[in-house]
């Protein structure tokens, strides 16, 4: 009877700590966002991939939104299937479009660059290829010294191919991989929920729980380090103007 009664305590005290999880992660959804000063930061901007689904970019276009990030690609041979789709639908709503592409630490360098350059084909990008850096859905066995070698394979043949690139990371990221780097590549650097100080970077991404008229549920939302005068500047000076069939 008494290893019951303990039984018995020790689910319901299981069950209350799992119901205080779930209230907390409930509280936390519903907190607003912490939305940057839009004196200070007057760009803003989203990342999307297929997980987003169909996007009204001409809604997004008009709530503020004023660039867009693609995911086109991920390791050797990973397309996002509305990479197309995207990227045209934000053309025809006038945004300032970029392409990012998902680092994985177990695959060669170069064959993910040739993957991200067979996608982006001869699209015109406005802004410098992102190259998404994180542990998050990455092997974690993997050495450092070889997810940075096999990192500058990617960017010395993006960069040996004409392409303008970016680094995308967290702060965990950062401290791991690029803060040595001995490279000077414009910086994309999420940092939730405080700015990111101490780092020199030019795209904040300061939330994974934005809202946006035209996107259905949550988004990335991401802000530029400086004015709109600067932006322009920024963005004229690593413009990609090809020509492809659209």
């Amino acid at each position: 009877m008494r290893q019951r009664w303990h039984r018995s305590h020790l689910l319901g005290a299981a069950c209350i700590a799992a119901a205080a999880i779930v209230a907390l992660f409930l509280i936390q959804e519903r907190r607003p966002v912490p939305e940057p000063s839009r004196s200070q930061y007057p760009i803003r901007g989203i990342d999307i991939s297929a997980h987003n689904g169909s996007i009204d970019f001409a809604r997004a276009a008009a709530d503020g939104i004023d660039f867009v990030l693609i995911k086109a690609t991920e390791g050797s041979s990973f397309k996002d299937p509305r990479f197309l789709t995207n990227y045209r639908a934000a053309r025809r709503a006038g945004m300032t479009v970029g392409a990012y592409h998902f680092f994985r630490f177990d695959v060669d360098g170069k064959i993910q660059a040739l993957n991200f350059i067979n996608s982006i084909g001869r699209l015109s990008l406005d802004m410098p290829v992102a190259i998404d850096i994180e542990e998050w859905a990455n092997p974690g066995d993997i050495p450092t010294d070889v997810i940075l070698n096999r990192l500058d394979q990617l960017i010395s043949h993006l960069s040996d191919s004409g392409l303008r690139v970016m680094l995308y990371s967290n702060k965990n990221g950062h401290h791991r991989f690029l803060k040595g780097l001995s490279t000077s590549l414009p910086l994309w650097i999420c940092s939730i929920p405080e700015s990111p100080s101490g780092i020199d970077w030019h795209l904040w991404q300061y939330t994974h729980r934005g809202h946006v008229d035209g996107v259905k549920g949550s988004v990335d939302i991401n802000v530029y380090n400086g004015s709109a005068e600067e932006w322009n500047d920024w963005i004229s000076g690593v413009r990609h103007r090809h020509t492809v069939p659209q």
